[in-house]
């Protein structure tokens, strides 16, 4: 008789055989770092000059990107979750970027015979350099292996991320308004904290392209406003206090001549704090985890900035391996298994919305014209 606990019992990933994690990679020694750089920057004409700037960011960390180790906790994570819903399937990890490679797991999962994956990527969000970039990588790695794999949809609006975020920042807001010194009354306090939500900044023109075709366009944007203005009213709710929250973005590459979009979060901060705001949250919810931009644009080059303007600023966690997102990556692993098997679905959303659906469109979120565009580097 089985031990199971009842949710591992109905826990159902076939048809897949496999299922593997894709990020986008990063260095772990220093003699790693430029030709990682390169890579990422392959074709898009910047210098080695500029990427020996970016390089002493990693440098700084003893020549290593967070990032792999975050990768490594999370498939921890979800193994463990796995496990306790009944799933034995094989987890496999592939880079973009560095080892271990797509086609190093794609060619670990043909050694053991494995020939239909499923996909979970470790980005939200649609645009060509957090969706596209990957697809492409992915479908052009498994017909080199000869693999069926299918990815699980955008997740910036299913509830084991949007939640998961809603109550980090809740947490920290609450720590934050604790300490604040000063008037206590409602509008006082609306006045004085920001939530400040920050993203990676890309191109105007991939913002632009970022969706289905014949589309509005501004997907990309447009996500993270509406989870940005979801999370500020949920925060409001929980707190009893009305609190604003803006959108900023971070990471900013290429050339000076090409717009990217904006305000820097640094600038932003300068805004706020000539506003009268005295106190900032600032929530990284266009990352999964500690990559570099986090670890280094905010951690220290944001904080620093609101040290010098005498903001009070804390840094929300990203999700990691928080196991409300751990359980939605599982769940995510669920309904794109159902959907395989050709049963109807009703894809879970929060804010209430429209699901992204998990067959893109073919001419969705086009490349980027070249040179200055594309992945920046992390």
């Amino acid at each position: 008789m089985s031990t199971l606990p009842a949710a591992a019992q109905v826990a159902d990933l076939s048809p897949y055989e496999g299922i593997v994690l894709v990020s986008f990679g990063g260095p772990e020694r220093t003699e790693e770092v430029m030709p990682f750089l390169r890579t990422v920057t392959r074709g898009r004409g910047i210098p080695d000059e500029r990427l020996a700037e970016v390089a002493e960011h990693y440098y700084h960390r003893g020549g290593r990107s967070p990032i792999n180790d975050e990768n490594r906790a999370l498939l921890a994570a979800l193994q463990g979750e796995l496990g306790r819903r009944g799933v034995r399937l094989p987890l496999l990890w592939g880079n973009r970027h560095a080892p271990p490679t797509i086609d190093e797991a794609f060619d670990q999962a043909r050694e053991r015979g494995l020939r239909r994956l499923v996909a979970v990527l470790t980005s939200a969000y649609s645009s060509y350099s957090s969706c596209r970039a990957y697809r492409e990588e992915i479908d052009a790695a498994a017909e080199r292996s000869d693999l069926d794999v299918q990815t699980v949809r955008r997740y910036h609006n299913h509830p084991g991320f949007s939640r998961t975020v809603a109550d980090l920042v809740i947490q920290h807001t609450r720590e934050v308004m604790a300490h604040l010194p000063g008037g206590s009354e409602v509008g006082d306090v609306a006045r004085r904290v920001r939530l400040v939500f920050v993203t990676h900044s890309i191109p105007l023109t991939m913002d632009a392209g970022s969706g289905p075709p014949h589309g509005p366009g501004h997907v990309y944007r447009t996500q993270h406003e509406t989870l940005a203005a979801a999370v500020s009213v949920e925060v409001g709710r929980a707190l009893g206090v009305p609190v604003l929250g803006d959108l900023a973005y971070c990471s900013r590459s290429g050339p000076p001549s090409q717009q990217w979009l904006e305000p820097d979060v640094s600038d932003h901060l300068r805004e706020l704090a000539a506003s009268g705001v005295r106190a900032v949250v600032l929530v990284p919810f266009g990352f999964v985890a500690d990559h570099m931009e986090v670890v280094y644009d905010l951690d220290e080059e944001a904080m620093q900035t609101a040290a010098q303007l005498g903001l009070h600023a804390v840094r929300v966690p990203t999700v990691r391996t928080e196991p409300g997102f751990v359980r939605g990556l599982v769940d995510l692993l669920e309904e794109r298994a159902a959907q395989a098997r050709g049963e109807s679905v009703t894809p879970a959303t929060w804010p209430p919305g429209t699901a992204w659906p998990a067959q893109c469109w073919p001419d969705c979120c086009p490349a980027p014209k070249r040179p200055g565009a594309g992945d920046p580097p992390r």
